[in-house]
């Protein structure tokens, strides 16, 4: 019995499952595959949220409560009560636009009419109005016309652009052709 219990008090120790020899190999893995390791989980990571989100989404879809048609209808109804609310103000301001626009052809044909009777008579169309005009003004207003004051005139009479001379630039185009050389 001797020899059981020397057994027994030695440590049974496993020389396979050696911590410094486990360390040593997953060192070597992780600095071979580290990256690829990291992308991996990365992507299987994103993967997982994707599946979850779309899990979520179907099952938010199925659980939406059923609208009754009761509600359903009248929401209908008021959308388009509200449709045929802008329909209408809309159909009144074209009304009001198409309105404007007949006055103003109207008042166009009417001066038409006027000009050729003017015409017809002999009298100037457009000088008419104008004579009348200050016709008017002269009745009405107490001032005397002032007389034209007389200007200075910025060049000389007898300048003309064409001629060349007189400015600071004197080129000119060079001939045409090929050059003369020898």
């Amino acid at each position: 019995m001797e020899g059981a219990e020397e057994i027994q008090k030695t440590p049974l120790e496993n020389q396979d499952l050696d911590f410094n020899f486990l360390h040593q190999t997953v060192g070597v893995f992780v600095a071979e595959y580290g990256w690829y390791l990291l992308l991996m989980t990365v992507c299987l990571y994103m993967l997982i949220q994707h599946l979850v989100n779309k899990r979520d989404s179907q099952s938010s879809s199925a659980s939406e409560p059923v609208q009754d048609p009761i509600s359903v209808a009248a929401r209908l109804e008021a959308l388009a009560a509200s449709r045929q609310k802008m329909q209408d103000e809309l159909d009144a301001k074209a009304a009001l636009f198409r309105e404007k626009q007949q006055q103003l052809e109207e008042e166009k044909r009417r001066q038409k009419i006027e000009m050729w009777e003017n015409m017809k008579q002999g009298k100037s169309t457009k000088g008419n109005s104008k004579i009348a005009q200050s016709t008017e003004e002269a009745s009405t207003s107490t001032s005397t016309l002032k007389p034209k004051t007389e200007k200075k005139a910025l060049r000389k009479s007898g300048y003309n652009p064409l001629s060349g001379g007189g400015g600071s630039c004197a080129w000119r185009p060079g001939r045409r052709g090929p050059s003369s050389g020898g």
